[in-house]
């Protein structure tokens, strides 16, 4: 699977990813893909890893360039997302896919 199938898997099953991103690793969970200036990007919620700009120990918002991760894969783990909603066209001109809500107990 390319980079794009793994996103998309990972976004429609609520599951993290694991990957590299301008080397350094990170662990998110991705919440929408699409593209920013026509290069495809993801919208996702960084829970571990690295960071150059840091990462507070509950996670944030994080914008990808999907060009720029490298080998992924699904993490086990607990999908997460922020108590903030967010907002795919913070990161995204074109939204292709979208994480859904859960359905109400």
């Amino acid at each position: 699977m390319d980079a794009h199938e793994i996103l998309a898997q990972a976004i429609e099953e609520r599951q993290p990813v694991v990957a590299r991103y301008d080397g350094a690793v990170r662990v998110f969970c991705p919440h929408a893909l699409g593209t920013k200036e026509g290069k495809p990007h993801v919208l996702a919620y960084q829970i571990a890893g690295e960071s150059t700009s840091g990462l507070p120990p509950e996670g944030e918002w994080r914008c990808f360039d999907v060009d720029k991760l490298s080998d992924l894969a699904a993490s086990p783990g607990v999908w997460r997302t922020a108590p903030n909603l967010f907002n795919p066209q913070s990161c995204l001109d074109d939204v292709d896919l979208v994480v859904q809500p859960l359905p109400p107990r």
